[in-house]
């Protein structure tokens, strides 16, 4: 009995040991800063842990970090400094021209990953992985790399579940109740808002299955195999882990294989430098933030928006820490800029009244994090949305870029400023996002290891899966009944007009039998 134990125990210690000391391949090719902040903080977290992590992407650390090597693919910013010209310009689109540049962006970025000398390098060195986590945003090609190293995929998504990822894993999301992400409508909608959802959905969806995959297979098979179909390997991924949770993300079905990490790219606060933290300790009246995140940069917006901001900055007695990449003259005595700031860590000093943000996902995780209200200037993607959100939970107001003015950008600072119910609102969702079982970026760490001991999570997959999308919906289903309903409705019609017919025929020579007999 006690070799048994002692058996079981160094078995328990090997696999500890395996898990301990895994290689992960992380792959986060997207040129936009966000997205890599999420990858890299788990990739830290997991080589902080003892794993060895590879990791792809276009911004190598700058100072070596142990246990973590990067592959760089620097060459894909080029891409995103042509589309960062037109973003401003965005929400004066319409959204199939959006969609399609979308498309064409993540396309080209999933193309020039994998042409890449350094990405090539690495697939032709011979180097084994226990688990390839991808930083996923239509860039299904990149799942192949799992299919080339022989090793399971999980995939990250920096974002919630949506139209753009639930088709991989058969997630439920009805056009009823789920949004479709891409505009302002939220999870409670009146019938036009219904059916405008739907149809955003099903445009959507054609553009990915007409265009989007097919795009990605080519792909696939030009860089990874022409033995397999991107299908097979793509359909087989381990899980997902999203950066969502309910305290900044909608109630909504989620199958086992999708997880929520919501909040795990928090990092805990860091020491601000002196002079920001003197700026924001002697700041008795508060301080507002303002920040348009990392891709989108204050010094491109119109003179006539920068000077309706400090005009409205210039009539409240709070200070005002602004993110503005150039310098600015004549500025008002309580406004502050400043080219980068540390966002979390000044979100996270107790003086932070109020963050003026364009509402990209991290920014709205990060506000709500620390209990924040919101001032939302939302510009294109997702953003106009996640406002959209945060007015509904009541701690936000919003504002159109092209309707910014001295006067909205006024009421609006008096609004979340002097009304109490905002900051009420915002320390209500706070609390539910600290009220977890398992900090988020523990529970990212169990699952990726969880897939690397079990060499996959197959177990996880839903049947869906094994559906076509008509089947999954029923719609298969929905027209054999309409056929059977209009066949027996049709068939019973043609039998009352039968019967109607021979009554009728019948009461006829009936009627002309008693004519006779009554003139003989």
């Amino acid at each position: 009995m006690s070799q048994f134990v002692i058996l079981f125990l160094l078995m328990i210690c090997i696999m500890s040991i395996s898990v301990n000391s895994a290689k992960i391949l992380v792959v986060a090719p997207m040129p936009s800063y966000s997205h890599f902040t999420v990858a890299f903080r788990l990739g830290k977290e997991l080589s902080d842990r003892g794993h060895q992590v590879t990791t792809i992407s276009p911004y190598p650390l700058q100072v070596p970090m142990e246990n973590y090597r990067d592959v760089s693919v620097e060459e894909n910013i080029e891409i995103m400094d042509e589309e960062k010209k037109t973003f401003f310009g965005k929400n004066r689109r319409g959204i199939i021209e959006n969609i399609s540049s979308l498309f064409r962006m993540s396309s080209l970025i999933t193309q020039y990953t994998l042409a890449n000398q350094n990405v090539q390098r690495l697939m032709n060195s011979g180097e084994e992985f226990d688990v390839i986590i991808v930083e996923h945003f239509l860039n299904d090609a990149l799942v192949g790399l799992g299919h080339h190293f022989k090793a399971p995929v999980v995939l990250l998504s920096s974002v919630i579940s949506s139209v753009m990822n639930n088709y991989i894993f058969a997630n439920p999301a009805p056009a009823s109740y789920v949004p479709s992400k891409g505009g302002v409508v939220t999870k409670h909608m009146n019938f036009w808002q219904r059916l405008q959802n739907l149809l955003t959905v099903c445009f959507f969806n054609l553009i990915m299955e007409f265009h989007h995959l097919p795009t990605q297979r080519e792909i696939f098979k030009k860089y990874i195999s022409k033995d397999v179909d991107l299908d097979d390997v793509l359909y087989n991924t381990s899980l997902m882990l999203t950066n969502s949770h309910v305290s900044v993300s909608d109630a909504v079905p989620l199958v086992p294989s999708v997880i929520e990490i919501g909040g795990f790219h928090v990092n805990p606060s860091k020491k601000l430098p002196a002079n920001l933290q003197n700026y924001l300790d002697e700041a008795e009246e508060g301080v507002v933030l303002f920040s348009l995140g990392s891709t989108l940069k204050s010094k491109d917006l119109t003179p006539r928006v920068i000077d309706s901001m400090l005009k409205a900055f210039s009539k409240i007695k709070q200070k005002v820490l602004w993110k503005f990449e150039a310098d600015l003259s004549e500025l008002p005595e309580n406004v502050k800029i400043m080219k980068w700031l540390p966002q979390q860590d000044i979100l996270a000093h107790p003086n932070v009244r109020a963050f003026i943000t364009h509402g990209g996902f991290l920014s709205i995780v990060e506000t709500v994090y620390h209990g924040v209200p919101v001032i939302g200037i939302p510009v294109f993607g997702d953003q106009k949305y996640n406002i959209a959100a945060a007015v509904s939970n009541g701690y936000a107001v919003s504002i159109g870029l092209n309707e910014l003015t001295e006067e909205k950008l006024s009421w609006a600072l008096n609004e979340i400023l002097n009304n109490p119910k905002y900051g009420d609102n915002v320390q209500k969702w706070a609390q539910l996002m600290h009220d977890q079982p398992l900090k988020p970026i523990d529970k990212a760490v169990y699952w990726v290891e969880y897939v690397i001991h079990h060499k996959g999570a197959s177990h996880l997959r839903s049947a869906g899966l094994d559906l076509k999308w008509y089947q999954r919906e029923m719609i298969d289903v929905i027209l054999f009944l309409i056929s059977v309903a209009v066949t027996v409705s049709f068939t019973c019609y043609l039998i009352s007009k039968k019967i109607l017919y021979f009554l009728c025929n019948k009461q006829t020579k009936t009627n002309v039998v008693n004519i006779n007999k009554k003139y003989k």
